[in-house]
Protein backbone atom coordinates (compact mmCIF):
# COMPACT_ATOMS: atom_id res chain seq x y z
CA UNK A 1 0.00 0.00 0.00
CA UNK A 2 1.17 3.77 -0.61
CA UNK A 3 2.86 4.59 2.65
CA UNK A 4 1.83 8.48 2.40
CA UNK A 5 -2.03 7.60 1.08
CA UNK A 6 -3.39 6.56 4.79
CA UNK A 7 -6.27 9.14 4.60
CA UNK A 8 -9.72 6.90 4.58
CA UNK A 9 -12.63 7.48 2.42
CA UNK A 10 -15.81 6.58 2.69
CA UNK A 11 -19.44 6.98 0.94
CA UNK A 12 -21.73 9.30 1.99
CA UNK A 13 -24.10 10.06 -0.61
CA UNK A 14 -25.22 8.36 -3.95
CA UNK A 15 -27.51 9.60 -6.71
CA UNK A 16 -28.73 7.97 -9.78
CA UNK A 17 -30.95 8.02 -12.89
CA UNK A 18 -31.78 4.60 -14.64
CA UNK A 19 -33.92 3.04 -16.68
CA UNK A 20 -34.67 0.70 -13.85
CA UNK A 21 -35.58 3.50 -11.43
CA UNK A 22 -34.90 6.85 -11.72
CA UNK A 23 -33.55 7.56 -8.00
CA UNK A 24 -31.28 5.05 -5.66
CA UNK A 25 -34.38 3.77 -4.06
CA UNK A 26 -36.23 2.88 -7.01
CA UNK A 27 -33.63 1.20 -8.85
CA UNK A 28 -32.14 -0.61 -5.49
CA UNK A 29 -35.61 -2.24 -5.49
CA UNK A 30 -36.03 -3.07 -9.04
CA UNK A 31 -32.59 -4.70 -9.07
CA UNK A 32 -33.17 -6.65 -5.71
CA UNK A 33 -36.20 -8.12 -7.46
CA UNK A 34 -34.52 -9.09 -10.89
CA UNK A 35 -36.94 -6.63 -12.72
CA UNK A 36 -35.09 -5.54 -16.48
CA UNK A 37 -35.43 -2.20 -17.81
CA UNK A 38 -34.62 -2.78 -21.59
CA UNK A 39 -37.45 -2.45 -24.29
CA UNK A 40 -37.78 -1.30 -27.39
CA UNK A 41 -36.36 1.78 -29.03
CA UNK A 42 -38.63 4.85 -28.62
CA UNK A 43 -35.95 7.53 -28.91
CA UNK A 44 -35.92 7.66 -33.48
CA UNK A 45 -37.89 5.90 -35.53
CA UNK A 46 -36.40 2.46 -37.48
CA UNK A 47 -37.25 1.06 -40.77
CA UNK A 48 -36.92 -2.74 -41.56
CA UNK A 49 -32.80 -2.15 -42.33
CA UNK A 50 -32.30 -1.91 -38.38
CA UNK A 51 -31.49 -5.40 -36.42
CA UNK A 52 -31.06 -3.91 -33.71
CA UNK A 53 -34.42 -2.46 -31.80
CA UNK A 54 -33.96 -2.84 -28.32
CA UNK A 55 -32.06 -0.64 -25.58
CA UNK A 56 -32.39 0.22 -21.62
CA UNK A 57 -34.29 3.41 -22.13
CA UNK A 58 -34.99 5.91 -18.68
CA UNK A 59 -38.47 6.55 -18.93
CA UNK A 60 -40.68 8.55 -16.21
CA UNK A 61 -37.44 10.87 -15.44
CA UNK A 62 -38.73 14.57 -15.43
CA UNK A 63 -35.51 16.54 -15.42
CA UNK A 64 -37.36 19.46 -14.36
CA UNK A 65 -37.80 18.07 -10.54
CA UNK A 66 -34.03 18.80 -10.29
CA UNK A 67 -32.74 21.35 -12.63
CA UNK A 68 -34.16 24.41 -13.64
CA UNK A 69 -36.20 24.29 -16.99
CA UNK A 70 -34.13 27.24 -18.57
CA UNK A 71 -30.73 24.85 -17.87
CA UNK A 72 -32.09 22.31 -19.26
CA UNK A 73 -32.35 23.65 -22.46
CA UNK A 74 -28.46 24.43 -22.73
CA UNK A 75 -27.82 20.74 -21.62
CA UNK A 76 -27.64 17.65 -23.67
CA UNK A 77 -29.71 14.69 -22.61
CA UNK A 78 -26.50 13.14 -20.42
CA UNK A 79 -25.54 16.57 -18.89
CA UNK A 80 -29.03 16.27 -17.56
CA UNK A 81 -28.59 12.57 -16.57
CA UNK A 82 -25.71 13.72 -14.68
CA UNK A 83 -26.83 16.75 -12.94
CA UNK A 84 -29.52 14.70 -11.29
CA UNK A 85 -27.72 12.03 -10.27
CA UNK A 86 -25.23 13.75 -8.65
CA UNK A 87 -28.18 16.31 -6.93
CA UNK A 88 -29.81 13.11 -5.29
CA UNK A 89 -25.88 12.45 -3.68
CA UNK A 90 -25.77 15.49 -2.73
CA UNK A 91 -28.71 15.78 -0.99
CA UNK A 92 -28.62 11.94 -0.11
CA UNK A 93 -25.42 13.15 1.84
CA UNK A 94 -26.60 16.08 3.98
CA UNK A 95 -23.43 17.91 3.46
CA UNK A 96 -23.64 21.96 3.44
CA UNK A 97 -22.58 22.84 0.81
CA UNK A 98 -23.28 26.48 1.38
CA UNK A 99 -20.59 26.65 4.00
CA UNK A 100 -17.22 25.13 4.71
CA UNK A 101 -14.23 25.58 2.28
CA UNK A 102 -15.29 24.86 -1.64
CA UNK A 103 -11.49 24.61 -2.33
CA UNK A 104 -11.23 21.71 -0.10
CA UNK A 105 -14.59 20.16 -2.62
CA UNK A 106 -14.44 19.23 -6.42
CA UNK A 107 -15.85 16.69 -8.72
CA UNK A 108 -14.55 13.82 -11.63
CA UNK A 109 -17.75 13.25 -13.72
CA UNK A 110 -17.30 11.66 -16.81
CA UNK A 111 -18.64 10.23 -19.84
CA UNK A 112 -17.67 7.65 -22.86
CA UNK A 113 -19.03 9.86 -26.03
CA UNK A 114 -20.64 12.61 -24.21
CA UNK A 115 -23.07 14.61 -25.92
CA UNK A 116 -24.11 12.78 -29.17
CA UNK A 117 -27.29 13.49 -29.25
CA UNK A 118 -26.08 17.19 -29.42
CA UNK A 119 -23.76 16.23 -32.21
CA UNK A 120 -26.06 14.28 -34.62
CA UNK A 121 -29.06 17.30 -34.25
CA UNK A 122 -26.20 19.92 -34.69
CA UNK A 123 -25.40 18.00 -37.91
CA UNK A 124 -28.32 17.66 -39.03
CA UNK A 125 -28.83 21.51 -38.99
CA UNK A 126 -25.87 21.94 -40.82
CA UNK A 127 -26.66 20.31 -43.49
CA UNK A 128 -30.23 21.40 -43.92
CA UNK A 129 -29.49 24.97 -43.32
CA UNK A 130 -25.91 26.01 -43.31
CA UNK A 131 -23.42 27.11 -40.44
CA UNK A 132 -26.12 30.13 -39.46
CA UNK A 133 -28.53 26.93 -38.38
CA UNK A 134 -25.90 26.00 -35.46
CA UNK A 135 -26.80 27.21 -31.71
CA UNK A 136 -23.80 29.02 -29.93
CA UNK A 137 -24.85 26.21 -27.15
CA UNK A 138 -23.61 23.05 -29.17
CA UNK A 139 -20.03 23.47 -27.92
CA UNK A 140 -21.03 23.63 -24.31
CA UNK A 141 -23.67 21.05 -24.74
CA UNK A 142 -21.58 18.31 -26.29
CA UNK A 143 -18.40 19.03 -23.92
CA UNK A 144 -17.22 15.64 -22.31
CA UNK A 145 -16.71 17.70 -19.11
CA UNK A 146 -19.90 19.38 -19.09
CA UNK A 147 -21.72 17.45 -16.01
CA UNK A 148 -18.46 18.63 -14.24
CA UNK A 149 -18.55 22.03 -15.03
CA UNK A 150 -22.44 22.10 -14.31
CA UNK A 151 -21.59 20.27 -11.18
CA UNK A 152 -19.11 22.20 -9.62
CA UNK A 153 -20.93 25.63 -10.74
CA UNK A 154 -24.17 24.17 -8.57
CA UNK A 155 -22.51 23.39 -5.68
CA UNK A 156 -19.59 25.31 -5.25
CA UNK A 157 -17.07 23.24 -5.95
CA UNK A 158 -14.19 25.17 -6.28
CA UNK A 159 -11.09 22.33 -5.94
CA UNK A 160 -10.30 19.51 -8.09
CA UNK A 161 -12.46 19.68 -11.50
CA UNK A 162 -11.90 17.07 -13.90
CA UNK A 163 -13.90 14.20 -16.29
CA UNK A 164 -12.42 11.36 -17.59
CA UNK A 165 -13.22 9.44 -20.80
CA UNK A 166 -11.90 5.84 -20.91
CA UNK A 167 -14.93 4.49 -22.66
CA UNK A 168 -16.49 1.72 -20.24
CA UNK A 169 -14.20 2.02 -17.87
CA UNK A 170 -14.88 5.99 -17.35
CA UNK A 171 -17.31 5.71 -14.53
CA UNK A 172 -15.01 3.79 -12.16
CA UNK A 173 -12.13 5.57 -13.55
CA UNK A 174 -13.88 8.97 -12.05
CA UNK A 175 -14.46 7.70 -8.67
CA UNK A 176 -10.97 6.07 -8.29
CA UNK A 177 -9.54 9.60 -9.25
CA UNK A 178 -11.74 11.10 -6.59
CA UNK A 179 -10.79 8.80 -4.01
CA UNK A 180 -7.08 9.19 -4.88
CA UNK A 181 -7.56 12.91 -4.48
CA UNK A 182 -8.70 12.52 -1.15
CA UNK A 183 -6.29 10.22 0.09
CA UNK A 184 -2.90 12.40 -0.88
CA UNK A 185 -5.12 15.56 0.70
CA UNK A 186 -5.98 17.74 -1.57
CA UNK A 187 -9.44 17.60 -1.36
CA UNK A 188 -12.71 16.55 1.75
CA UNK A 189 -15.26 15.68 -0.50
CA UNK A 190 -15.70 15.11 -3.96
CA UNK A 191 -18.40 14.37 -6.23
CA UNK A 192 -17.59 10.78 -8.78
CA UNK A 193 -19.29 9.07 -11.42
CA UNK A 194 -20.52 8.71 -15.26
CA UNK A 195 -23.03 9.36 -17.34
CA UNK A 196 -24.37 8.67 -20.84
CA UNK A 197 -26.95 9.33 -23.25
CA UNK A 198 -26.16 7.20 -26.27
CA UNK A 199 -29.43 5.86 -27.51
CA UNK A 200 -29.31 7.52 -30.89
CA UNK A 201 -29.15 6.00 -34.80
CA UNK A 202 -25.42 6.90 -34.75
CA UNK A 203 -24.38 5.00 -31.71
CA UNK A 204 -26.78 1.63 -32.19
CA UNK A 205 -25.80 1.88 -35.78
CA UNK A 206 -22.47 1.99 -34.97
CA UNK A 207 -22.22 -0.85 -32.31
CA UNK A 208 -24.53 -3.06 -34.10
CA UNK A 209 -21.54 -2.33 -37.08
CA UNK A 210 -19.28 -3.83 -34.87
CA UNK A 211 -21.58 -6.70 -34.16
CA UNK A 212 -21.23 -5.89 -30.20
CA UNK A 213 -25.17 -5.61 -29.83
CA UNK A 214 -27.59 -8.41 -28.66
CA UNK A 215 -30.50 -8.86 -31.53
CA UNK A 216 -33.05 -10.51 -29.62
CA UNK A 217 -35.72 -7.50 -30.40
CA UNK A 218 -38.61 -9.99 -29.80
CA UNK A 219 -38.09 -10.71 -26.08
CA UNK A 220 -36.40 -7.21 -25.05
CA UNK A 221 -36.32 -8.39 -21.32
CA UNK A 222 -34.88 -11.22 -21.70
CA UNK A 223 -32.07 -10.19 -24.09
CA UNK A 224 -28.88 -9.27 -21.75
CA UNK A 225 -27.49 -12.53 -20.81
CA UNK A 226 -24.30 -12.53 -19.07
CA UNK A 227 -22.45 -15.73 -18.39
CA UNK A 228 -25.46 -17.20 -20.63
CA UNK A 229 -24.55 -19.84 -23.12
CA UNK A 230 -27.29 -18.14 -25.70
CA UNK A 231 -25.50 -14.76 -24.93
CA UNK A 232 -25.17 -12.57 -28.19
CA UNK A 233 -24.26 -8.91 -27.03
CA UNK A 234 -24.96 -6.39 -24.58
CA UNK A 235 -28.18 -3.95 -24.84
CA UNK A 236 -26.87 -0.35 -25.28
CA UNK A 237 -28.36 1.69 -22.43
CA UNK A 238 -28.49 5.41 -20.77
CA UNK A 239 -27.93 6.41 -17.24
CA UNK A 240 -25.89 8.28 -14.62
CA UNK A 241 -24.96 7.70 -11.25
CA UNK A 242 -22.82 9.88 -8.70
CA UNK A 243 -21.29 8.99 -5.30
CA UNK A 244 -20.12 11.58 -2.60
CA UNK A 245 -16.77 10.22 -1.17
CA UNK A 246 -15.59 12.31 1.88
CA UNK A 247 -12.40 12.10 4.12
CA UNK A 248 -13.36 9.68 7.29
CA UNK A 249 -12.74 12.37 9.63
CA UNK A 250 -14.70 15.30 8.02
CA UNK A 251 -17.82 12.92 7.65
CA UNK A 252 -17.51 11.96 11.53
CA UNK A 253 -17.36 15.56 12.16
CA UNK A 254 -20.25 16.30 10.93
CA UNK A 255 -22.03 12.49 12.26
CA UNK A 256 -23.16 11.94 8.68
CA UNK A 257 -24.33 8.36 7.61
CA UNK A 258 -21.68 6.14 6.09
CA UNK A 259 -22.51 3.51 3.52
CA UNK A 260 -19.18 2.23 2.87
CA UNK A 261 -15.76 2.50 2.77
CA UNK A 262 -13.81 2.88 -0.57
CA UNK A 263 -10.54 0.63 -0.23
CA UNK A 264 -8.31 0.20 -3.18
CA UNK A 265 -8.53 1.50 -6.82
CA UNK A 266 -6.86 -0.63 -8.99
CA UNK A 267 -6.18 -0.13 -13.22
CA UNK A 268 -4.40 -1.22 -15.79
CA UNK A 269 -3.97 -1.61 -19.47
CA UNK A 270 -4.45 -4.82 -21.84
CA UNK A 271 -2.17 -3.69 -24.75
CA UNK A 272 -4.10 -6.41 -26.48
CA UNK A 273 -6.39 -4.85 -29.02
CA UNK A 274 -8.48 -1.36 -29.09
CA UNK A 275 -11.67 -2.83 -28.95
CA UNK A 276 -11.45 -6.90 -27.62
CA UNK A 277 -10.12 -7.84 -24.51
CA UNK A 278 -6.96 -9.55 -23.88
CA UNK A 279 -8.50 -13.50 -23.47
CA UNK A 280 -6.19 -14.78 -21.03
CA UNK A 281 -7.61 -11.57 -18.59
CA UNK A 282 -4.12 -10.70 -17.51
CA UNK A 283 -5.09 -6.87 -17.37
CA UNK A 284 -8.59 -7.88 -15.63
CA UNK A 285 -6.22 -9.54 -12.69
CA UNK A 286 -3.94 -7.14 -12.73
CA UNK A 287 -6.29 -4.31 -11.99
CA UNK A 288 -7.95 -6.62 -9.47
CA UNK A 289 -5.09 -7.59 -7.79
CA UNK A 290 -3.71 -3.93 -7.44
CA UNK A 291 -7.30 -2.91 -5.62
CA UNK A 292 -7.10 -5.62 -3.29
CA UNK A 293 -3.95 -4.66 -2.27
CA UNK A 294 -4.50 -1.28 -1.74
CA UNK A 295 -7.51 -2.15 0.59
CA UNK A 296 -4.94 -4.26 2.55
CA UNK A 297 -7.02 -7.33 2.51
CA UNK A 298 -6.71 -11.09 1.32
CA UNK A 299 -7.77 -12.30 -2.33
CA UNK A 300 -10.51 -15.08 0.28
CA UNK A 301 -12.04 -12.26 1.92
CA UNK A 302 -13.43 -10.88 -0.92
CA UNK A 303 -17.19 -11.89 -0.91
CA UNK A 304 -18.95 -10.41 -3.96
CA UNK A 305 -17.86 -9.03 -7.19
CA UNK A 306 -19.90 -6.50 -8.82
CA UNK A 307 -18.80 -7.44 -12.75
CA UNK A 308 -18.13 -5.85 -16.13
CA UNK A 309 -20.39 -8.94 -17.21
CA UNK A 310 -21.53 -7.00 -20.79
CA UNK A 311 -22.66 -10.44 -21.96
CA UNK A 312 -20.17 -10.17 -25.17
CA UNK A 313 -19.09 -13.76 -26.08
CA UNK A 314 -15.16 -12.57 -25.34
CA UNK A 315 -15.45 -10.42 -22.71
CA UNK A 316 -17.37 -12.77 -20.05
CA UNK A 317 -15.13 -15.36 -20.80
CA UNK A 318 -12.22 -13.30 -20.26
CA UNK A 319 -13.62 -12.19 -16.95
CA UNK A 320 -14.40 -15.50 -15.64
CA UNK A 321 -10.75 -16.05 -16.87
CA UNK A 322 -9.60 -13.18 -14.60
CA UNK A 323 -11.35 -14.58 -11.67
CA UNK A 324 -10.07 -18.28 -11.69
CA UNK A 325 -7.00 -17.21 -12.11
CA UNK A 326 -6.57 -14.51 -9.33
CA UNK A 327 -8.87 -15.92 -6.57
CA UNK A 328 -8.19 -19.73 -7.02
CA UNK A 329 -10.33 -21.99 -4.87
CA UNK A 330 -11.84 -19.22 -3.29
CA UNK A 331 -13.44 -18.10 -6.53
CA UNK A 332 -16.39 -20.73 -5.88
CA UNK A 333 -17.04 -19.45 -2.66
CA UNK A 334 -17.78 -15.52 -3.57
CA UNK A 335 -20.44 -14.67 -6.01
CA UNK A 336 -20.07 -12.79 -9.04
CA UNK A 337 -23.08 -10.80 -10.51
CA UNK A 338 -23.68 -8.55 -13.83
CA UNK A 339 -26.32 -6.34 -12.94
CA UNK A 340 -26.25 -5.21 -16.79
CA UNK A 341 -28.48 -8.30 -17.24
CA UNK A 342 -31.49 -5.86 -16.25
CA UNK A 343 -30.02 -2.30 -16.72
CA UNK A 344 -28.40 -2.99 -19.86
CA UNK A 345 -24.75 -1.26 -20.97
CA UNK A 346 -24.61 2.33 -19.97
CA UNK A 347 -21.31 2.68 -21.29
CA UNK A 348 -19.25 5.87 -18.91
CA UNK A 349 -22.31 5.94 -16.57
CA UNK A 350 -21.47 1.24 -15.89
CA UNK A 351 -19.04 2.16 -13.74
CA UNK A 352 -20.09 4.94 -11.29
CA UNK A 353 -23.63 2.69 -11.74
CA UNK A 354 -22.47 -0.21 -10.68
CA UNK A 355 -20.17 1.34 -7.94
CA UNK A 356 -23.39 2.29 -6.27
CA UNK A 357 -24.77 -1.27 -6.69
CA UNK A 358 -21.49 -2.69 -4.98
CA UNK A 359 -22.10 0.03 -2.18
CA UNK A 360 -25.17 -0.56 -1.40
CA UNK A 361 -24.40 -4.68 -1.72
CA UNK A 362 -22.03 -4.20 1.23
CA UNK A 363 -24.19 -1.87 3.31
CA UNK A 364 -27.70 -3.96 2.91
CA UNK A 365 -25.82 -7.41 2.73
CA UNK A 366 -28.05 -8.28 -0.19
CA UNK A 367 -26.28 -9.80 -3.63
CA UNK A 368 -28.19 -8.63 -6.63
CA UNK A 369 -28.73 -11.53 -9.07
CA UNK A 370 -27.82 -12.10 -12.94
CA UNK A 371 -31.14 -12.76 -14.34
CA UNK A 372 -31.32 -14.52 -17.81
CA UNK A 373 -29.20 -16.85 -16.60
CA UNK A 374 -30.71 -19.75 -17.22
CA UNK A 375 -27.65 -21.92 -19.18
CA UNK A 376 -24.68 -20.92 -17.79
CA UNK A 377 -21.68 -21.43 -20.09
CA UNK A 378 -19.96 -25.03 -19.89
CA UNK A 379 -16.89 -22.99 -19.04
CA UNK A 380 -18.25 -21.24 -16.42
CA UNK A 381 -18.66 -22.45 -12.54
CA UNK A 382 -18.85 -19.70 -10.68
CA UNK A 383 -21.60 -18.51 -8.17
CA UNK A 384 -23.50 -15.94 -10.20
CA UNK A 385 -26.37 -15.45 -7.97
CA UNK A 386 -28.62 -16.83 -11.38
CA UNK A 387 -31.87 -15.22 -11.28
CA UNK A 388 -32.09 -14.71 -7.36
CA UNK A 389 -30.89 -11.88 -5.26
CA UNK A 390 -29.00 -13.47 -2.55
CA UNK A 391 -29.04 -11.96 1.35
CA UNK A 392 -25.61 -12.90 2.97
CA UNK A 393 -22.93 -10.66 4.64
CA UNK A 394 -21.08 -8.61 2.22
CA UNK A 395 -17.56 -7.65 3.80
CA UNK A 396 -15.52 -6.70 1.22
CA UNK A 397 -16.45 -6.09 -2.54
CA UNK A 398 -15.30 -5.68 -5.72
CA UNK A 399 -16.52 -3.83 -8.62
CA UNK A 400 -15.00 -4.44 -12.02
CA UNK A 401 -15.32 -1.96 -15.05
CA UNK A 402 -13.54 -2.66 -18.53
CA UNK A 403 -12.96 -0.73 -21.77
CA UNK A 404 -12.61 -0.69 -25.24
CA UNK A 405 -8.85 0.67 -25.60
CA UNK A 406 -7.63 -2.08 -23.19
CA UNK A 407 -8.91 0.09 -20.10
CA UNK A 408 -9.21 -2.06 -16.88
CA UNK A 409 -10.56 -0.79 -13.66
CA UNK A 410 -11.51 -2.86 -10.37
CA UNK A 411 -12.24 -0.87 -7.18
CA UNK A 412 -12.50 -2.38 -3.84
CA UNK A 413 -15.52 -1.23 -1.02
CA UNK A 414 -15.73 -2.62 2.59
CA UNK A 415 -18.24 -2.68 5.64
CA UNK A 416 -17.41 0.45 7.76
CA UNK A 417 -16.55 -0.72 10.95
CA UNK A 418 -17.25 2.82 12.89
CA UNK A 419 -13.93 3.29 13.53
Amino acid sequence: MRSNANRRVVVTGMGAVTNVGVDVPSMWQALIEGRSGISRITAFEQGDEWNVRIAGEVNGWDPRSRIDAREIKRMDRFCALGMCAAAEAAEDSCVDFNSGDPYRRGVVIGSGIGGILTIEHGHTRLLRGGPRKISPFVVPKLMVNAVAGHVSIRHNLRGANSATSTACATGAHAIGNAWNLIQFGDAEVMFAGGAEAPISPLCISSFAAMKALSTRNDEPQKASRPFDHDRDGFVLAEGAAVMVLEELEHAKNRGARIYAEMLGFGSSADAHHIAAPDPKGIGAVRAMQAAIAEAGINPDQVDYINAHGTATPLGDTAEVRAVNQLFGDHARKLVMSSTKSMTGHALGAAGGLESVITVLAVHHGVVPPTINLDRPDNDFDLDFAANTAQERPVRYALNNSFGFGGHNVSLAFGRYNGA
